[in-house]
Formats: C-alpha cells, sequence, structure tokens
C-alpha cells in the first residue's frame, strides 16, 4: 500500500495542488481525554472512488496512511493499524463520510486528514487537530465585578464627623440668637420710652 503515501507527497510538494470546495472536512480541532471515542467528518461534492485517511504525527515528523474505503464500504488498512481502533462509516450518503477513532490515547494525537481521487487530482482535506490528554482543562468562567454603591450617610452622621465648627451647627445657632436679638429692640424701645415719660413728670414735680 505504498502508492497513497506517493499521491500525498506528490500532492504536498506540487504548489497550487487541487484543495478546493469539493472537499470539506469537518471539525477542525478536537480536545478530547484519554479512552474516548471521536470521529471527523469528510463531505466530497463529486463522484469518487473512496476515501483516504492520513494522520500527521508531530512527534515523528511523518504521515501515517490509516486506511482506504471504498464506496462500497470495504475497507483496506496501513500497516500496523488497528482495525478495532479505526473504522469508517458513510453519514448520510455516499458522498459524506465520517472516521470513527475509539479507545483514544495521547499517542494518536496529530492531524488526521481526509483526501479523494478524482480526474488525475488528488483532493485534501483542510485537517482536524486531534489532542487526546489524561484530565481536560478546567473550563475559566470569568465572574462579573459587582459594583456596590457608595454608602449613604446621614445627616447626623455628617455632623457628628465634622465636629461643632461644622456649618450645619453654627449657622441655625446665629440664626436663632439673631432672631432673639431682632425680638428684643421693640421691648427695648418701649422700655426706652417709659424711662423718659418718669424723668419728665419728676421734674415737673
Amino acid at each position: 500500500m505504498a502508492w497513497p503515501w506517493l499521491h500525498l507527497c506528490i500532492c504536498l510538494q506540487i504548489p497550487g495542488f487541487y484543495t478546493t470546495l469539493l472537499l470539506a472536512q469537518t471539525p477542525g480541532h478536537i480536545l478530547t481525554q484519554t479512552s474516548n471515542k471521536t470521529e471527523i467528518l469528510c463531505d466530497l461534492k463529486k463522484e469518487h472512488t473512496g476515501v483516504y485517511w492520513y494522520r500527521w504525527s508531530q512527534e515523528r515528523q511523518q504521515f501515517q496512511f490509516l486506511l482506504f474505503s471504498n464506496t462500497m464500504g470495504r475497507a483496506t488498512y496501513g500497516p500496523g493499524v488497528s482495525q478495532d481502533k479505526f473504522s469508517v462509516h458513510e453519514a448520510r450518503s455516499q458522498s459524506s463520510y465520517s472516521l470513527h477513532i475509539s479507545h483514544l490515547q495521547p499517542s494518536d494525537s496529530g492531524i488526521y486528514y481526509c483526501s479523494a481521487f478524482q480526474s488525475s487530482q488528488l483532493l485534501l482535506g483542510t485537517g482536524t487537530q486531534l489532542s487526546v490528554v489524561d484530565v481536560l482543562p478546567p473550563k475559566t468562567t470569568q465572574t462579573p465585578v459587582s459594583k456596590k454603591p457608595p454608602p449613604r450617610t446621614t445627616k447626623r452622621k455628617a455632623a457628628s464627623r465634622e465636629g461643632p465648627c461644622s456649618p450645619l451647627v453654627w449657622i441655625p445657632l446665629a440664626a436663632a440668637v439673631l432672631l432673639l436679638l431682632l425680638s428684643l429692640v421693640p421691648t427695648a424701645y418701649r422700655l426706652h420710652r417709659l424711662r423718659r415719660r418718669l424723668r419728665l413728670r419728676i421734674h415737673r414735680q
């Protein structure tokens, strides 16, 4: 099964290889935990003879041919590829295929590509980055910061804080003294008139 490798190498080395909307691969990223399972969807827009699946290993820095699935549902696996781990199923019709990967391990991490051979052209998907970890990172949620209103200070508290020299204290006192003085003016004037009358009577006698 060396010829699928040859197609992929030629396809990646030629600038402007046939990557078009004739083939769509989803999702772009998968983050999952050890021992779980996942799937990658490959949707083809034209007639084809089957779908190839490859994996790019970042640790080994090389491509690995996983399997080829034809339109009849028959699969041909690459050397050393476990049939219990990898399987291909028709998603909706003969134009959509999904790669199922089970019993995931960190060594399964990599970039997975689906491809199809059409009219002497090799269509290549955009790739799916699969990351398998032992423990998923916790989801970080930002709690909204509650804005507390400033504390309300009553007039009584404000007066006690500012002390006896506060305008709130001496202004009412000054007004009361002024009113008291104004109320004493008529009384003083009357007393002055009475004293004058008494003096006049005394002089007449």
